[in-house]
């Protein structure tokens, strides 16, 4: 299977700016929209990469890092950490922009675990991942920890099926 760079697939500030209706009782942003929006980005850059329909597997790290607020200005970035034989990691970030101040924090940090179907409805084979930079390798290397990780409480709660 080929391999392909990380910029090939990845998404840079999506955005999404805030309203009322995007709001929850305490006037933040209703986290289940960000997730949402957050899902539908990674599947786009793990289609992207691999070139089949991609399904989420697990989602794991999510962190609300702070909340959003009315007029905030959501900033969306989505990339492919790893991929391995049929599934790929991908990392999502967000941000909060008050657009009349120019300012900007981090909201949000997530990683999703995709895997590519062939016609079949099976796993299909995908493309390695070549990290373009040292930023890029150092999320590579983060990855396989997490999927070692995925794996390691996959087979601790076997026990309690």
């Amino acid at each position: 299977m080929n391999s392909k760079p990380s910029s090939a697939s990845k998404i840079d500030n999506h955005v999404y700016k805030i309203f009322l209706n995007d709001l929850n009782a305490k006037r933040t942003v209703f986290g289940g929209l960000i997730m949402s929006m957050a899902d539908r980005l990674a599947v786009v850059v793990a289609e992207r990469h691999s070139g089949h329909t991609c399904v989420t597997a697990s989602v794991d790290s999510w962190h609300f890092v702070a909340p959003a607020q009315e007029n905030d200005t959501l900033l969306f970035s989505a990339a492919i950490n790893k991929a391995w034989t049929s599934s790929m990691e991908i990392g999502v970030r967000v941000e909060a922009e008050n657009s009349y101040l120019g300012t900007k924090r981090h909201i949000v940090s997530a990683y999703f675990t995709f895997v590519a179907l062939g016609e079949d409805g099976k796993p299909a084979p995908v493309p390695t991942l070549t990290p373009e930079n040292d930023k890029e390798q150092q999320r590579f290397e983060a990855a396989e920890i997490r999927r070692q990780a995925r794996l390691s409480v996959r087979e601790q709660l076997k026990a309690y099926k």
